[in-house]
């Protein structure tokens, strides 16, 4: 797979530590909330991908998650609400040599910013989004957004939705995205494997974060966050490896038709043969949009990199297009592009 020569060319050239990327501003999450966990991650994942401070960027848009750049020691952008992957996109473009982490909520991505998010997947903008997932509209005090289940009852929603939720990964898959993959905020250490992983891929790296908001939807994971049952509910998927789960390891994912099935090892005739190996490089994302969408019940919550495909990225492409246009026309600045086509004087 081809990965984000940035990222290459800085690894091994400067030893950092975690808290050189944060600044001294006081941190207002409330406690207990999911985003202090996501933030350590992030900055333990920025230091081990060594990449400097002054080439790095985080940007949101308006929302819990979204102050998560105030508390950065590099290029920070709290934006509008939901245009966070606007600004993103033109600051990406205008700067291909920086590294961009793109830090969002289901209300700010998936609602008002729901046209940036499928387009700006579909671009394959060379961006890391951060996507906090807890299903409610917390900064605004306790609203349903587009997460969170039909039937949920909140503030804005007495009686309970009477609409169905998105569900971030098929958006993504949708907008033919080349990167998808899934953590929860208390699996520190596959936080942040997807977060490095997600820098190294060159195009646009949608990773869901399932988080926990302690005051206006406390508990909304626990099916799958609990730690009694967690082994059993969720999967870590990692390129090349069996899709082995359970709390003995001893349940699998085989194909079941057209679909996928968990099955016990060495009972009703499955044998570890049976069991797939996760390939994330694969170009068809048939199964990689049904390991997505398992949801926990029948099927483990699939954590870890899902999706990982090599295309070209937008900015890369727009870089290379100005460049031929420039070597074609002779074009050195702006004002030449301006008046390379019909002009006219007015007297």
């Amino acid at each position: 797979m081809e990965q984000n020569t940035n990222i290459q060319a800085t690894e091994a050239t400067k030893t950092v530590k975690p808290l050189d990327y944060k600044n001294s501003q006081p941190i207002r999450w409330c406690p207990g909330c999911g985003d202090h966990a996501v933030f350590n991650v992030l900055l333990k994942a920025m230091a081990a991908l060594g990449i400097p401070s002054e080439k790095t960027a985080v940007i949101s848009g308006i929302g819990c998650s979204s102050r998560l750049p105030y508390y950065t020691n590099t290029y920070a952008f709290h934006t509008i609400h939901g245009r966070g992957g606007a600004v993103a996109t033109g600051f990406k473009t205008a700067n291909p040599d920086m590294t961009v982490w793109q830090v969002t909520g289901d209300g700010d991505c998936l609602a008002i910013g729901g046209n940036h998010f499928i387009h700006e997947v579909r671009r394959n903008l060379d961006v890391n989004l951060l996507l906090l997932n807890n299903r409610i509209y917390g900064l605004t005090k306790g609203q349903f957004s587009p997460t969170s289940a039909r039937g949920f009852k909140s503030k804005s929603s007495p009686y309970g939705t009477t609409e169905d939720p998105f569900v971030p990964a098929e958006l993504a898959f949708g907008a033919r995205g080349t990167f998808f993959a899934r953590s929860i905020d208390v699996e520190l250490a596959i936080s942040q494997e997807v977060m490095m992983e997600a820098a190294k891929h060159k195009g646009c790296s949608v990773v869901e974060i399932l988080q926990n908001c302690m005051i206006f939807n406390n508990g909304i994971h626990n099916y799958i966050t609990d730690r009694e049952t967690r082994p059993d509910r969720t999967i870590h998927l990692v390129h090349g490896e069996k899709m082995i789960f359970g709390r003995d390891k001893n349940r699998g994912i085989v194909q079941d038709g057209f679909g996928l099935k968990a099955v016990t090892i060495g009972e009703d005739g499955y044998t570890l043969d049976d069991v797939l190996v996760h390939d994330a490089h694969c170009e068809h994302s048939f199964v990689h949009q049904m390991l997505a969408m398992m949801d926990g019940h029948d099927l483990p919550v699939a954590l870890g990199v899902i999706r990982d495909v090599e295309a070209p990225s937008y900015e890369t492409a727009v870089a290379e297009q100005v460049e031929e246009a420039k070597a074609l026309h002779g074009f050195t600045c702006l004002r030449d592009v301006v008046m390379s086509g019909d002009t006219w004087e007015v007297k």
